[in-house]
């Protein structure tokens, strides 16, 4: 009964160590798919999504300050004083 124990304890430890080298395996393949993926896309220009909304913003905010510079010369034509 000692030998039959043994055996499944080595069995049980043979399985566990086999499921912590899948786990580690699928965590580098992971990464590596990650770092290929990173530098995939860096090689195209792409964009982060903070870059986008921080470009878009500041859109925005130039063409709300060209709407109030449009509308303030328009202001000046219209009391003659823009024709200077």
């Amino acid at each position: 009964m000692q030998t039959r124990n043994k055996i499944l304890d080595d069995l049980s430890q043979l399985m566990t160590n086999a499921v912590g080298v899948a786990h580690g395996a699928k965590a580098e393949a992971e990464t590596a798919m990650k770092n290929m993926m990173d530098r995939w896309l860096a090689d195209r220009n792409f964009v982060t999504r903070e870059e986008f909304d921080a470009v878009r913003a500041m859109a925005q905010k130039a063409r709300e300050e060209n709407e109030t510079l449009r509308a303030r010369l328009d202001a000046l034509e219209a009391t003659g004083k823009g024709n200077g």
